[in-house]
Order: structure tokens, then sequence, then C-alpha cells
């Protein structure tokens, strides 16, 4: 299957609130429970001053926008190679959005590059880094 899809072309945009609810809810699922994402007065004391998110819940972002644009090929042929920039604390809105790289074409199946960013309202990146998408032909 082929994608109508041309260098250049925007992914979707997912804006979010980052709710402290959201950053318990994910902790508690996840198990990751390091006071840094749960604990005030710890989190106080920290580099970060305050309470943060969990670097992969800010990420699954990059994957809700990716499915949106790649459907099923994304689930299960998608790659993510990113990189944590800086910090998204409760009350902040993220903006997650992309843009397609290249694509390849070979015999067998095209490969879709994307550079991929989580910004937040500042202006601050908090992700970034691309995603890579093999479609088969």
């Amino acid at each position: 299957m082929e994608l109508k899809m041309r260098e250049g072309d925007a992914l979707p945009k997912i804006n979010k609130i980052i709710t402290s609810n959201k950053i318990k809810e994910y902790a508690h699922a996840s198990g990751d429970l390091n006071p840094i994402h749960i604990d005030p007065e710890y989190a106080a004391t920290s580099k970060f001053g305050s309470i943060i998110a969990h670097g992969m819940l800010i990420a699954s972002s990059i994957s809700e926008m990716m499915t949106l644009a790649f459907k099923q090929m994304w689930v299960n042929n998608g790659r993510l190679k990113i990189r944590f920039n800086s910090p998204v604390r409760a009350g902040d809105t993220i903006t997650t959005f992309g843009q397609i790289k290249t694509i390849n074409n070979a015999d067998e199946a095209q490969k879709i590059i994307c550079s991929v960013t989580v910004c937040t309202q500042d202006g601050d990146t908090a992700i970034s880094g691309e995603a890579i998408v093999t479609i088969s032909k």
C-alpha cells in the first residue's frame, strides 16, 4: 500500500493540557512512582523545582500523532528515535507536530522519515527526534 503523502507534508498537530491528575494516573499505570513525578515536597527540592511529567507520557503524544497520520501502518512498522530536551510540568500545554522529511521508495517497501517535536506553551522543546514508518508495497 502506497500513501499519497509527499516530502514536506505536515503531520496532524496534537494539543494537550498535562494535568497533575494525568501525571498521577500515568505513574500508577506505568509503575514509575519516582517522587519527582508524584511527591510535591520532594520535587520542590529537585533541580526542576516542581513535579514533572514522565517523559514517556509526553512521548505518547508523538505516537498518537503518528497513528492519526499512518493508522495501523504506524502500529505495525513504526520506530521512534527521540531526545528528551526539557521537562513538562503539570498545567503545561503541549503541542506535538511533525513533518515528512524523506520518502524512500524501494521495490518491497516505502520508508517514510518524519521529524517530530513536542513543545510547551512557552516554546520550549520538550522532545525532538525522528519517527520512521515502513510501508510494505
